[in-house]
């Protein structure tokens, strides 16, 4: 599902479950040995989508070790981003002469448990959220609007390496029309996302970014949101 919200310079890797065995380079084991068995399974298979993704681009499986914080180390000359929730694991990779920065999240689509949101959003954000669930209230905007910012932040950390607060973007959806019709992977609710820094923007060929543009879907129980800063 994730391939649907990027470029064709990307390539990515799904899974639904942990059920596919891996093995992992030492470096990866250690990373994990002393995590809860779950904790290391997702690990395995977020990687595992990690190491399909570097074959569709025509490069060699290498140790993706966690960074200090717990990004990838990917190998030179690459750009990407992993995520992992409940019933969803992915990976998206690109040559830096494509893409600059990847940030793709998933979560599960439902609403965040209660006073999240207060901790993740700025008041103009919620307003915004309010109206597009009048609109559409089957869409878990809280939890679509979190994901977001996990997109941008990973989007924004490798080009900077400092942290970014929940309060130093402004996220504004636009959904897509609604499709209907019978195909059973049609999904349910898509749509773009503008994500406005408040604070000074990495600065890449030159040129200062500001935004970060992205795109978000709804489908099957999980949520996606998927930012690709295209090299110009």
């Amino acid at each position: 599902m994730i391939a649907e919200l990027l470029p064709d310079a990307v390539a990515s890797a799904w899974r639904r479950d942990d059920t596919e065995p891996v093995t992992l380079f030492p470096e990866e084991a250690a990373a994990v040995a002393r995590a809860v068995v779950g904790r290391q399974r997702e690990f395995a298979t977020v990687r595992l989508c990690a190491r399909l993704a570097l074959r569709r681009l025509g490069l060699p499986e290498t140790p993706l070790t966690p960074g200090t914080r717990g990004e990838p180390s990917w190998p030179h000359g690459v750009a990407g981003s992993m995520t992992h929730c409940t019933g969803y694991r992915a990976a998206a990779l690109a040559r830096t002469a494509d893409v600059l920065s990847i940030g793709i999240d998933a979560e599960p689509a439902a609403p965040l448990p209660e006073g999240v949101l207060e901790g993740v959003s700025l008041a103009g954000e919620r307003r915004h959220l309010d109206a597009l669930t009048a609109r559409t209230p089957d869409v878990p905007w809280d939890r679509l609007l979190f994901s977001a910012k996990e997109s941008v932040f990973k989007t924004w950390y490798p080009l900077t390496r400092r942290e970014l607060g929940f309060d130093e973007a402004s996220i504004d959806f636009e959904p897509a029309p609604v499709r209907s019709g019978t195909d059973p992977h049609a999904p349910a609710h898509t749509g773009t996302f503008t994500a406005r820094l408040l604070v000074p923007g990495p600065v890449t060929g030159n040129v200062r970014r500001d935004h970060f543009t992205g795109r978000w879907l709804v489908r099957e129980g999980v949520l996606l949101t998927a930012i690709a800063l295209v090299r110009a």
